[in-house]
């Protein structure tokens, strides 16, 4: 269904990018021809799926990043530029998640879930998102939700990723509004 060259000339910044659907999708977007620029808090499996991509002939690097820190997530975007240019696409991977009674939830673990999820996420948008707007150039952000995001679902014990996808989703979706007439005209 998908051209082999189809994301040629793209370059992904893709957050938890060392396992999971983090690693799929860097795998099959560099099948298709994208330069894959891998951020995790691990360095082995980005390292191992970086590997990966450069034996099957695609161009791949990485850095370790906690998406949870602002000033670390300028680093490595400074970094993904470094390498291949202009980053145009953003993936909003990277995320926590606990299973688990709510009433039995600290508040250090909702905040792990939601700082990963919702702050990380909104982290990485705005760092590429400010280069782009400063260029006058588009870019594409796609940020991973889950069906207990939206507003008529819900998911039992795992309140604190529903909270932070249910935001990235708001997020994602009210950017793409609020920036649109910025690269569009």
């Amino acid at each position: 269904m998908f051209q082999q060259d189809l994301l040629k000339g793209r370059a992904i910044f893709l957050t938890g990018g060392g396992t999971g659907l983090g690693r799929s999708m860097a795998l099959r977007f560099a099948e298709l021809g994208a330069r894959m620029y891998l951020v995790g808090r691990r360095e082995e499996p980005l390292k191992e799926v970086c590997s990966e991509i450069h034996r099957a002939g695609g161009s791949a690097a990485y850095t370790t990043c906690d998406v949870r820190d602002y000033g670390a997530v300028e680093a490595a975007a400074e970094k993904a530029e470094q390498q291949f240019g202009r980053i145009d696409t953003v993936v909003n991977n990277a995320a926590g998640n606990f299973i688990a009674r709510t009433e039995k939830l600290s508040p250090n673990a909702f905040n792990t879930v939601v700082g990963i999820v919702l702050n990380g996420s909104f982290h990485c948008t705005q760092a590429f998102a400010k280069r782009w707007i400063a260029q006058k150039l588009g870019g594409n952000v796609l940020s991973i939700v889950t069906t207990y995001a939206a507003a008529n679902s819900g998911s039992g014990f795992v309140v604190p990723s529903a909270c932070a996808k249910a935001g990235v989703l708001a997020m994602t979706t009210s950017l793409s509004v609020e920036w649109a007439s910025i690269t569009s005209g």
